[in-house]
């Protein structure tokens, strides 16, 4: 329903506001992101039905999923463009972009899942069905790795070496790299490919894709913030959280088990360490243990 408008928007970025090819491929990325949720949210109507609730739920959602101010304000402002645009050509009568606010930068630290609620939540995961042997081996894989949810869906079969036990990702501005992996999360790969993915049809181009829906094709994003959702609410869990807290937790758990931080960060694939102490926050009972333990004025006879 929506590529037309799409395809328009796209035109009016060219010709009108002769924008560079990136920062159109932007505010595409942006309106596809708001079309993504309002399908998970089965609201199939164009974009003069849209309401500013509607909007305001899409703003709640990427900011549930773990994205920055930053990168919340930049796809505000990529909504706000293509209801501009909306306005411009008499496609919509009213504005409901006009009131979305950005949300002031800041570095909110998600919700870390415990070692016994990530195993709740494994447990929680019905086995048999096809999805459920799926999205068992995705939540191992999030865990036990500490991928971006973008890395998940873009995980190719012929990235993963069961030998040595590491995996190859793709990550921010198309970086490459190796990440160990357990020997559980290879196990419940292994299980998904020869008993699920093998069983289904697959579609041209996604032949090398390890986790695919049933149409045989990649998943989304927004697929697998909505199975953990699902999952979180199946179990009773009274956290808010998201594909995001399986990689803070992964980091959390490491650095509180004394790994050393900058090995975190080349896992996690982080150009900064000042981003891996953001994401491996410490909880005050940690640290108070630790100074105690190792610091010479708190041990003095």
């Amino acid at each position: 329903m929506w590529n037309e408008y799409k395809k328009g928007f796209h035109q009016f970025l060219l010709l009108e506001k002769s924008l560079s090819s990136n920062s159109i491929e932007a505010y595409l990325h942006d309106l596809d992101l708001l079309i993504q949720y309002l399908e998970s949210k089965q609201i199939i109507e164009p974009p003069s039905n849209i309401t500013y609730q509607n909007l305001s739920g899409f703003i709640s959602f990427i900011n549930e999923i773990g994205m920055s101010a930053t990168s919340q304000s930049r796809i505000i402002s990529g909504i706000r463009g293509f209801y501009k645009y909306c306005a411009s050509e008499n496609i919509v009568q009213s504005n409901p972009a006009i009131l979305l606010e950005s949300p002031k930068p800041g570095r909110k630290l998600p919700d870390t899942l415990t070692v016994e609620e990530i195993q709740k939540l494994l447990d929680g995961i019905d086995l048999s069905t096809p999805e459920g042997t799926r999205n068992k081996a995705i939540l191992e894989i999030m865990y036990g790795c500490g991928l971006r949810v973008s890395e998940v869906t873009g995980l190719l079969i012929s990235n993963i070496y069961p030998a040595e036990e590491y995996i190859r990702v793709t990550g921010k501005g198309n970086k490459e790299r190796l990440i160990p992996i357990g020997r559980e999360a290879l196990k419940n790969i292994e299980v998904y490919i020869n008993q699920v993915r093998k069983l289904q049809p697959i579609c041209k181009g996604y032949e090398d894709v390890l986790f695919l829906n049933r149409r045989g094709k990649s998943l989304s994003r927004v697929m697998i913030f909505m199975l953990i959702k699902d999952l979180a609410k199946k179990i009773n869990l009274q956290k808010n959280i998201s594909p995001h807290t399986f990689r803070h937790s992964f980091a959390t758990h490491l650095v509180e088990g004394g790994a050393d931080l900058r090995a975190v960060q080349q896992m996690l694939g982080h150009e900064s360490i000042t981003t891996t102490e953001i994401y491996t926050h410490l909880n005050k009972q940690y640290l108070r243990d630790t100074i105690y333990h190792f610091h010479p004025a708190y041990n003095r006879k």
